[in-house]
């Protein structure tokens, strides 16, 4: 059963469109990637589902409640973690908590109690007593999520979670988002630009780029839908190989990624490989390594953008900035 109902959703920026168009449903208990670079639209999809900043056009419904006209009930039942840390660093754990509690009206016991279970849950009662200043970067995170959660959400935010923090506290922060959505029964919807992240978290995943959804399937669906292995060719000449590729029906698709490898999908690995390397001896290119694998996310987005996923060079964040300061002026 759809949680969130998103039709047409656009979102423009002194001319720029930040979100062209986005439609989608997503299901109540569901793990949902918005997978993208930096720039492609994923934090300023959230922030309008999330009441921050209004559409420009089009509609998205949470719990049945419209994003733009009914916004205190929108709120009232979803929880948000930012990308930028936004914990008070002068107060302790608890009294983050305990304020995020009290702001929600929620009574003492319950409030209480809430804190409790969920100190637990993230493994922080040990420091909830103690400031935030004095907390590590993975420590501040689950103290987030645990916040977002305090008055009981059916949604939960989580916008770029695990930016800036080391591969073993990324991998234990991601046992806690499992937790959360099996523990709480909570829709997540996550916005990353980690492959592995949204591999390993998310029942499926809509792959963003210029503001647009260019693909949405289960992580598997993604993979098996280049329809066979991927072919990593390291050569004198990337550009021309990559088209003599194509040319020769040798690959469905080819391309040149950053650094200059030609990164084709090709039917079987195996027995492309020699038919490769005589393309490429009759041709008189260098061949100098060929790597076949089966593909990931990134091979999937390289696939449907020509381009691995890269950071913009306008930042999505500052134009969002810009245009909830003229919001609020309003």
């Amino acid at each position: 059963m759809p949680v969130i109902s998103i039709t047409n959703l656009t979102k423009k920026f002194n001319g720029f469109t930040a979100v062209d168009g986005i439609s989608l449903e997503i299901n109540e208990g569901e793990v949902f990637g918005l997978l993208g670079p930096n720039g492609a639209g994923k934090t300023t999809t959230i922030s309008m589902l999330a009441t921050i900043l209004p559409p420009t056009s089009g509609t998205a419904t949470l719990c049945g409640h419209d994003c733009a006209t009914a916004t205190d009930e929108v709120r009232k039942c979803i929880g948000i973690v930012f990308q930028d840390q936004s914990l008070d660093d002068e107060l302790t754990g608890r009294e983050n908590m305990d304020m995020h509690g009290r702001l929600y009206g929620m009574r003492d016991e319950l409030r209480k109690n809430r804190m409790n279970e969920l100190l637990k849950l993230v493994e922080l009662e040990q420091f909830a007593d103690k400031q935030i200043k004095t907390y590590s970067g993975g420590m501040k995170r689950r103290l987030e999520i645990a916040r977002g959660l305090m008055h009981h959400p059916k949604i939960l935010f989580l916008d770029e979670p695990t930016i800036g923090l080391d591969p073993q506290t990324r991998r234990k922060l991601w046992d806690y988002i499992k937790a959360v959505n099996r523990d709480e029964r909570i829709t997540i919807i996550l916005t990353t630009h980690y492959m592995d992240e949204a591999d390993e978290l998310c029942d499926r995943i809509a792959i963003v780029d210029k503001g647009k959804i260019i693909a949405l399937d289960t992580p598997e669906g993604h993979k098996k839908s280049l329809g066979g292995d991927v072919a990593s060719v390291e050569c004198s000449e990337p550009e021309k190989f990559a088209a003599l590729l194509g040319k020769a029906k040798l690959a469905k698709k080819a391309n040149v990624a950053e650094g200059g490898k030609v990164i084709a999908t090709v039917e079987n690995g195996g027995e492309a490989v020699p038919k490769i390397m005589a393309l490429a001896e009759k041709n008189g290119i260098a061949v100098k390594s060929v790597l076949v694998k089966q593909p990931n996310l990134e091979d999937v987005f390289l696939h449907y953008t020509g381009r691995e996923i890269r950071d913009e060079e306008a930042g999505e964040k500052d134009r969002m900035k810009g245009a909830m300061r003229m919001h609020g002026r309003r």
